[in-house]
């Protein structure tokens, strides 16, 4: 993949390029890759490294098909245990079923060394193309996906520089609408609650957006409970009961996602808390759980089933030669839901 991206992404790379890089021969290089024949511990290393830095992925389709494409699309997401990921694949599904595309989906747990893992055994089989979560990805990742010589559409957000096309939201932009519409409605001692966010690099844009917006108006986060591991009502519940017993003049709780923001609600109405008028609260994602509450918890619609259809579109397009050039960049904007826990003055 080139820096320009009207440019056609180069071919992919070969053996001959690997060798030639290391400086030994195709049939060592070969033999190193599929850990076969007798070859120097020293040789070995320096040809792994060499590969790994180039992105070098061995091609898995054999003899007369070691050529050719087949009609797969690698997927990658973190899982499908998060709520979010099953409505982008259902999007990609959709469009995808009026093609001879197929998706495959590897799941990488949030983890760079996962995805680098996923990412070499399905570039091995040649898809026709790859979409991909995040923008953020390991040297050796970035590597594999320049080198591939195929439409790289990576998702959810927009806040960064793309490999080849790029289809979300801004998760930053994101941060600061739900930070403003809180200081419209009044709230002005504000708690946080999320992921600790080491690897969650979409929550931590929304975070920064968030306080961002808030100290252009002076105020800034009072309090903050964060935890690890997936979304859980328990959590929700058990996080807000921390964090308002620790902080108890806190008046508005603004959730990573609406997981434990549902879990944050289901306490208050436990306890009695009035809710907006005593403590606000807000999520984000805009998951359908939310609709089988007592009461609508505010939230953003993160636009996932638009997310998955415009990417694979691209993936369509570009896999059947419609559109030739690459770089495509789609944003989204995703809608603030106040529901019945963010306030609303009357005009």
């Amino acid at each position: 993949m080139t820096d320009d991206p009207t440019i056609p992404p180069r071919r992919p790379l070969t053996l001959r390029d690997v060798s030639e890089a290391s400086g030994v021969s195709e049939m060592t290089v070969s033999r190193v890759l599929r850990n076969r024949g007798d070859v120097s511990a020293g040789t070995r290393d320096k040809v792994l490294a060499v590969a790994k830095s180039l992105g070098y992925v061995p091609n898995k389709i054999a003899g007369a098909l070691a050529s050719s494409r087949v009609n797969l699309v690698a997927v990658v997401i973190p899982s499908m245990s998060n709520m979010i990921f099953p409505e982008v694949m259902t999007g990609i599904g959709e469009v995808l079923d009026d093609t001879d595309l197929q998706p495959v989906v590897g799941f990488t747990n949030y983890l760079p060394e996962k995805e680098e893992n996923v990412l070499y055994e399905m570039l091995s089989w040649r898809p026709s193309g790859v979409i991909v979560a995040g923008l953020e990805h390991s040297e050796a990742s970035r590597a594999m996906l320049k080198a591939a010589g195929i439409p790289v559409v990576e998702i959810m957000d927009v806040d960064g520089e793309a490999i080849d096309a790029v289809v979300g939201i801004s998760h930053r932009r994101a941060g600061r609408h739900i930070a403003e519409a809180i200081i419209r409605q009044g709230y002005e001692r504000i708690g946080f609650l999320g992921t600790k966010m080491a690897l969650d690099y979409r929550a931590r844009k929304r975070f920064e957006g968030f306080t961002e917006a808030l100290a252009k108006h002076g105020l800034e986060v009072m309090d903050q409970e964060f935890y690890e591991g997936g979304s859980a009502l328990a959590k929700g519940r058990e996080m807000t009961a921390n964090i308002l017993a620790r902080s108890p003049d806190l008046d508005f709780l603004y959730y990573s996602n609406d997981m434990i923001g549902a879990g944050g609600l289901i306490h208050c109405l436990e306890t009695g808390i009035d809710v907006p008028g005593r403590l606000g609260l807000a999520g984000f994602n805009g998951v359908e759980l939310l609709e089988g509450l007592p009461r609508r918890l505010a939230t953003m619609d993160s636009e996932r089933i638009e997310i998955g259809r415009a990417a694979a579109r691209i993936i369509a397009a570009r896999a059947s030669g419609e559109i030739t050039e690459g770089g495509q960049r789609v944003t989204m904007e995703p809608k603030l839901q106040y529901g019945d826990t963010l306030r609303r003055y009357k005009a």
